[in-house]
């Protein structure tokens, strides 16, 4: 039988669980304020509170990996995840537009695996070239992700969609370069167009620039390589013997590659903010770094993990490689370097990684 004090409590609301403060006898803004130039691995152990403080919108972002995953499975779909270095948690990104089935591997080609060519530019991660099951283009124009927003959109439209090109940035801007549309054509392999981010979606359109001398960079998807106001490729990947050639942004002119540059061209390369060019050789896994007073090539490590590596990312004094033994991320600021591995989710294998702002939690459920 239910007594008063019992039908008093259900009727009596409930109290909705206080959140503690950030700093005890200070307002949250302030504490943000004062908390705000530690960094955010110290803050995640302290509370729940300050968990929720590093996710916020408002909270400084810190960067964090977003991953192209395919997995493992044949025939499945390659899927968008983010990986949080505070709280080692991978989570898949926002759905995004409805797209063609970007295809990893044909039947035709059961030793060769096509390319999903993506890059980040101005904090935003954009995908830009693929290839669907008919080997035609996928895209037509950018697919863009935003990671503060957590959003989806999409740039302007190619006047070629194409596949197998050169993709670089600098200093804001996307660059595509030679490639392959529906069919081959001498003026698409010889193209060079840019897109400037700064000039916002709706008034952003691809420009003409010079064109290559000829269409040999159009055979493989490569990276144009954006290194102290340049845009530096060659037209094959890996070991092989290679051409290589230098954009000059600034004069709008090829140049030829330094012999040098090019010798040591034997894997995939990356430049920490544009200034200082790395490369991994992908049979010895050996990491190098570019010194152009002397046009070579200086040994920095050598790791069993850096073997057959597919894909270099430089940011911010870190180094993130993209080879047969999953993601490594490389500290090359530490003396001496360090190389840390980052496990994949089950069941899946990296295509390629980037370093971006990690995403703002807003249903926050951040295990530590």
């Amino acid at each position: 039988m239910e007594t008063d004090a019992d039908e008093a409590s259900t009727k009596r609301p409930r109290l909705k669980k206080q959140e503690q403060p950030l700093i005890p006898g200070l307002p949250d803004h302030i504490a943000q304020s004062c908390l705000s130039p530690i960094h955010p691995s110290l803050l995640f152990s302290i509370s729940h509170s300050c968990r929720r403080l590093i996710y916020s919108p408002s909270f400084p972002p810190f960067f964090s990996l977003y991953a192209i995953l395919s997995p493992l499975q044949p025939h499945s779909i390659i899927q968008f995840h983010n990986f949080d270095p505070i709280s080692h948690t991978w989570r898949p990104l926002p759905s995004h537009p409805p797209l063609h089935h970007l295809l990893l591997r044909h039947p035709s080609f059961l030793s060769r695996n096509l390319s999903i060519q993506s890059i980040s530019v101005a904090g935003n991660l954009i995908l830009l070239a693929a290839t669907t099951h008919n080997l035609f283009p996928a895209l037509s124009r950018p697919l863009i992700f935003h990671p503060l927003s957590q959003s989806w959109s999409f740039g302007p439209s190619l006047s070629t969609p194409r596949r197998w090109c050169a993709l670089g940035a600098l200093n804001g801007t996307v660059y595509v370069a030679s490639g392959i549309g529906t069919h081959f054509s001498i003026d698409v392999a010889r193209s060079l167009q840019k897109w400037d981010l700064r000039d916002g979606t709706n008034d952003a359109v691809w420009e003409k620039k010079t064109d290559l001398k000829d269409g040999r960079f159009s055979r493989e998807a490569i990276d144009a390589v954006g290194w102290k106001g340049k845009l530096c490729m060659v037209n094959v990947k890996g070991d092989a013997a290679k051409e290589g050639i230098v954009y000059d942004v600034e004069g709008d002119v090829w140049k030829e590659m330094p012999e040098g540059m090019l010798y040591g061209w034997r894997g995939p390369v990356a430049a920490m903010e544009e200034e200082v060019m790395y490369v991994v050789d992908e049979v010895k896994g050996v990491l190098r770094k570019y010194v152009p007073e002397e046009d070579a090539w200086e040994e920095v490590m050598e790791s069993e993990r850096l073997k057959g590596a597919e894909q270099l990312v430089a940011e911010r004094g870190r180094l993130c490689v993209v080879s047969s033994s999953g993601i490594s991320v490389v500290d090359v600021v530490a003396a001496p370097p360090r190389i840390f591995p980052v496990e994949l989710p089950e069941g899946f294998e990296a295509v390629t990684v980037h370093v971006l702002p990690r995403m703002p939690v807003t249903d926050f459920n951040v295990q530590g």
